[in-house]
């Protein structure tokens, strides 16, 4: 079978499979580069959450798309999880330490460091003044230097001074009232219940069908031990025994997957 006919037979594959067979042969850069454009759908829903944060989505899809292939070549499908659960914290791990690295640790000049003081201290003087928060003209008018200065001066101050979400957009737009928290894209909940998802679901396919019973009706259906009890045809005390039980088993397999 010549190259072109194994990619093609490759392609063919589950995902599941394309994983047991790089798991044998890592050197497969076939199999590698097709699990890579299968899953990079992760790296792109994981680096929306970060849009608006002050760096291009460009950039920060390119370090997950970077973690995302880290996280392949380190999979092991022989432990059973599932490889989103694998892989989203280490690309989320990724994308975090690029923003401590690269974003907020950048260099401010001086220059621009003690003009961003006198501009911080002329909005403090000009609000009391004026009961307002001033315009970067007003800033400009009252430092007697340009309106482009003072501009400079705020955008390169976002580099080292953290602001809060609640400050006032301050623009001339309809939507003067947000503040910088209503512009900001807003993190999915569900990504971060990938990995317990996961795991669960690994967890019960382990479990016999009275145990199933039990924890779907405990935890998912919100149901009383007695009511449990009374439908499956066993004691109140049975039920508790075996949650208990459940629960132990749940622990041990939690600390060994962490």
């Amino acid at each position: 079978m010549n190259v072109l006919a194994s990619e093609k037979e490759f392609e063919k594959m589950e995902t599941k499979e394309l994983f047991e067979v790089f798991s044998e042969d890592k050197s497969n850069t076939t199999v590698r580069n097709i699990l890579i454009e299968r899953n990079l759908y992760l790296a792109k829903i994981l680096s929306r959450k970060y849009i608006n944060k002050g760096v291009d989505y460009e950039d920060i899809y390119q370090v997950a798309s970077l973690a995302l292939i880290y996280a392949i070549d380190r999979y092991d499908i022989s432990k059973g999880f599932e490889f989103s659960s694998f892989a989203t914290p280490t690309i989320v791990g990724e994308i975090k330490k690029y923003f401590r690295d690269k974003v907020w640790t950048m260099r401010v000049p001086r220059r621009i460091q003690e003009l961003s003081k006198k501009i911080s201290n002329a909005k403090i003087y000009l609000e009391q003044e004026n009961k307002k928060s001033p315009r970067p003209s007003e800033i400009a008018e009252y430092l007697e230097i340009t309106e482009e200065e003072v501009l400079e001066a705020m955008e390169a101050s976002y580099g080292y001074q953290p602001i809060s979400l609640d400050t006032p957009s301050n623009d001339d737009s309809e939507d003067k009232d947000m503040t910088l928290g209503d512009r900001v894209g807003s993190e999915e909940k569900k990504f971060s219940q990938i990995e317990e998802r996961d795991f669960l679901e690994h967890f019960m396919k382990n479990l016999n069908e009275l145990e199933v019973k039990i924890i779907e009706g405990r935890f998912f259906n919100n149901k009383t031990q007695s009511v449990i009890a009374e439908e499956i045809g066993i004691s109140q005390m049975t039920v508790s025994r075996l949650e208990k039980k459940i629960i132990e088993k749940l622990k041990k397999e939690y600390l060994k997957a962490v």
